[in-house]
């Protein structure tokens, strides 16, 4: 069973590794067009400030994010 604060810490992972595709250095040999798709998701992801918030008013669906 996934409790709160677990759903809110595979969320802000995947957005480091989304972020992680779109850096050259950090995943070499990363075809443009996995960076450009990464990119097009990131531009609407929550980041961790909508999780403080999300938080507050869901705290049985969202932890906060540690």
């Amino acid at each position: 069973m996934t409790i709160p604060s677990e759903r809110t810490r595979a969320v802000l992972a995947t957005y480091e590794f989304m972020r992680d595709l779109l850096n050259p250095k950090a995943t070499p040999r990363v075809p443009r067009a996995i960076r450009n798709r990464a990119l097009r998701c990131l531009r609407h992801y929550p980041g961790r400030y909508e999780f403080f918030r999300l938080a507050k008013v869901l705290p049985e669906s969202w932890g906060a994010p540690e």
